[in-house]
């Protein structure tokens, strides 16, 4: 049997699924896109589970699309070109849909259709080696699905930078940019990685949900709209025994 296209493994609450095609540099094609969003489905339904780590086995995250598959379906036809591209659209979109806050941890490439999936995820944790971009420009093809959320993660003018000039940048310019938030150190990499995921998975996993519902619905929503649906998570978080016991932990603490 071949190897998994995504290695799954759960572990102290953070699921860390690893993008498994080292030799292609983990470029992605359908199968793998498949075997992602169907990773992501397990992941959650698995109560275990309070983060989500997405890697590439390796020396790259991921290059981007695998140009044999590119090749293949630009013989095709508008529709199957169509339900291509949606494969992918829904994925980004499953990484932000998703309950448990979703982190790249990103070594080596971060390219195209891989800098896309990073960017979609709601956390980037960037090897000091690591490099990332939007190179399509350069084939005559468009980072298209990754755009709407590309626009709200930087500004619109170094958006529009990033993906007309197809440039490639490193870790430090990626976090001024706004595409990564955290930049660690080679010599310190995987333990750092680690603490922060632990941190991240030893908070309450409720809120951590309710957070990021909150904070991506907002796009759709006016002020008004939003300091009032707020009113209506703010309820929904301090109804919940988790709150409850966090509150009644403070109050203990003071009162020593």
């Amino acid at each position: 049997m071949s190897d998994p296209l995504v290695l799954e493994q759960v572990e102290d609450g953070v699921a860390t699924l690893t993008l498994n095609r080292p030799d292609k540099r983990n470029a992605l094609n359908q199968a793998l896109v498949d075997a992602l969003t169907a990773a992501l489905a397990r992941v959650e339904r698995d109560p275990q589970v309070r983060v989500v780590a997405l890697r590439g086995a390796g020396k790259d995250f991921c290059a981007g699309a695998d140009l044999a598959e590119l090749e293949r379906i630009a013989a095709l036809g508008r529709e199957e070109n169509l339900a291509d591209a949606r494969a992918l659209g829904d994925l980004l979109l499953r990484l932000r849909a998703l309950p448990v806050p979703v982190v790249a941890v990103v070594q080596g490439r971060a390219l195209a259709g891989g800098c896309g999936l990073a960017t979609a995820c709601d956390l980037v944790l960037a090897h000091e080696d690591a490099e990332l971009g939007y190179p399509e420009v350069h084939l005559g093809f468009v980072p298209a699905m990754v755009m709407a959320i590309l626009r709200r993660k930087v500004t619109e003018s170094r958006a529009f930078d990033l993906v007309t000039g197809g440039h490639r940048v490193g870790a430090e310019e990626a976090r001024f940019l706004g595409l990564v938030n955290r930049v660690l150190p080679a010599g310190t990499f995987e333990e750092e990685v680690g603490v922060f995921l632990a941190g991240l998975a030893s908070r309450p996993g409720t809120a951590l949900g309710l957070t990021k519902g909150l904070l991506y619905e907002l796009d759709s929503l006016g002020l008004e709209a939003g300091v009032a649906r707020g009113a209506e998570v703010n309820v929904e978080a301090r109804m919940t025994e988790e709150c409850r016991s966090g509150v009644r932990r403070f109050l203990e603490r003071g009162r020593r």
